[in-house]
């Protein structure tokens, strides 16, 4: 056992300030009682697993009260308690001060002063629900204290390694092609409970459930779910009103939410409890009204950090960032409708050259929000939704690489004058890619054959050529699809999004139609190089 020391400790003040527990997580007693190095062992008090601990202090004092700060484990050799201690109510008003502090529990150490737990002592714990550890001769209280700060360190670690986890996930579930559900989802499975987002007038936009632990307890998913959208109101902003922006990390408004200051707006954040659930709301971007709402039923140190990235995600992929850099785009879009040449409008957009991209989702049809997030992970914000693909104008000096979820279509870099031949050359590009399974193919730049015929030349051949499939569209894109995918009626189809035999009864109409011999590799390299002239 340590030295132990009976000299007075200073003077403390009368009312100690609020109990404040640091940010570094704390260490459950079931794992200090696991240590066996310790051979700690629990006499007396409730045995909550739950039961958690945020540092460790040494005191010989009768009223240790002055001298914590809350969730400590109060360790002491029993220097303090007087001969005739049993025999009143000493040990009951010492264990209902250390409650009073906020203490966590209470290590009495064997030796040198006494060699067993006083029987007054367990049963004054047991009466106010304190734990009350047996502390053997050979382990001393700094053994303790430093036992509790390992295994601090160890939970610390772990919870940067689960924030930085998070991060990852929260940033590869943006670039999805559903990106707020995937960002939601990932949010509501890392902090085990709800997470909602509201749009500018209230309503529910997207909400996803990843755990039981919000409304686990007598409340409801319901609701947590009501008590979230009621929390939504503190902090979007009202009609006019500025906010404080973005919220940052380590800056949220704790507590039950304090009301707007008039001429401030309202807070970034708040959080509130409802029952057993932890409820916490961020206000998104500069003043749109998107919230995000989150509930579950733990709050662990590293949740608000979570939260945080995900909401600076869900701004960017709600907010309509108007800049200059967005005011010359409506410039160059308002002269192209008035019937400017796109070389007169290029420079509105950035000099230099241009690549088109085409992306389409693997499993279903994109939408605004999802055609906006390709373009932010593209690099560029001149993205054009269609009814199943999304294309994007990114500058030549670019280099645009596959996305998760996505199959992509990429051109050469063209001038302004040739972004229709840029975006016919991404449509096939992305038709082989989905063809043939490739997250991203680019149209191929080395010269062809079209090279060395005069475009009229070879634009008066191709339309004497296929003119017998004039006006039959679906015909003429099937042909061009079979041909550049050697023939293939499996990729064809899955190209072209039809059946098999679809492809055949349409290519054989080709041949029929052309008087031409399909199977002859002269004939489609002839037919291929028409096809590339219309």
């Amino acid at each position: 056992m340590e030295e132990t020391h009976t000299m007075s400790e200073p003077t403390a003040p009368a009312a100690p300030p609020s109990p404040a527990t640091p940010p570094t997580p704390p260490v459950p007693l079931t794992a200090l009682l696991a240590r066996e190095d310790l051979g700690l062992r629990q006499v007396a008090g409730p045995t909550d697993r739950h039961t958690a601990i945020h540092w460790a202090h040494t005191s010989e004092m009768a009223d240790p009260y002055p001298y914590l700060l809350g969730g400590e484990l109060l360790l002491t050799a029993g220097v303090h308690i007087p001969a005739t201690a049993g025999s009143g109510s000493y040990f009951d008003d010492y264990v209902s001060r250390i409650v009073a502090a906020g203490g966590t529990a209470l290590g009495f150490g064997l030796a040198p002063v006494h060699d067993t737990v006083p029987r007054a002592l367990a049963a004054a714990c047991d009466a106010h629900g304190l734990p009350l550890l047996e502390v053997p001769p050979q382990t001393t209280f700094s053994g303790v204290a430093r036992a509790v700060w390992q295994l601090m360190a160890q939970a610390r670690l772990a919870e940067l390694r689960r924030v930085s986890e998070a991060q990852q996930s929260l940033a590869a579930a943006a670039s999805r092609p559903d990106p707020v559900p995937s960002v939601l989802r990932q949010l509501a499975q890392r902090l085990g409970g709800h997470a909602v987002l509201y749009g500018p007038d209230g309503a529910e936009v997207a909400g996803v459930t990843g755990g039981a632990g919000a409304g686990a307890g007598r409340e409801t998913a319901r609701d947590v779910r009501a008590a979230l959208a009621r929390l939504a109101e503190v902090v979007r902003p009202a009609a006019g009103a500025p906010t404080s922006g973005i919220p940052t990390p380590g800056t949220p408004t704790t507590g039950t939410p304090a009301p707007r200051a008039l001429g401030t707006g309202a807070p970034t954040s708040a959080t509130d409890t409802l029952g057993s659930s932890h409820l916490a709301v961020y206000a998104l971007g500069a003043g749109e009204g998107f919230v995000l709402g989150v509930a579950a039923g733990r709050r662990e140190p590293g949740d608000h950090t979570i939260a945080s990235v995900a909401a600076v995600l869900l701004s960017l992929l709600t907010g309509e960032h108007r800049s200059g850099a967005g005011a010359a785009r409506s410039w160059a879009l308002v002269r192209l409708l008035l019937g400017a040449e796109p070389a007169a409008v290029a420079p509105l957009l950035g000099e230099g050259r241009w690549v088109v991209v085409r992306g389409r989702p693997e499993d279903q049809s994109p939408d605004a929000v999802a055609a906006s997030a390709l373009g932010a992970a593209l690099g560029s914000p001149l993205v054009d939704l269609a009814r199943d693909v999304v294309r994007v104008l990114v500058p030549g000096g670019r280099e645009p690489v596959p996305q998760p979820g996505w199959t992509l279509g990429v051109s050469t870099a063209v001038e302004p004058d040739e972004w229709a031949t840029a975006d016919a050359q991404a449509a096939r590009a992305l038709a082989r890619a989905r063809a043939t399974r490739a997250p991203l193919v680019r149209h191929a730049a080395r010269p062809a054959l079209a090279d060395l015929v005069p475009r009229s030349d070879a634009e008066a051949h191709a339309h004497a050529l296929l003119a017998p499939l004039a006006g039959q569209a679906a015909l003429a894109e099937t042909l061009r699809a079979w041909l550049s995918l050697h023939g293939s009626w499996d990729r064809t189809a899955v190209a072209l999004g039809v059946h098999r035999n679809t492809v055949r009864q349409r290519i054989a109409r080709c041949a029929a139609l052309l008087v031409a011999d399909l199977d002859d590799p002269d004939v489609r390299m002839e037919l291929w190089f028409a096809l590339r002239q219309r």
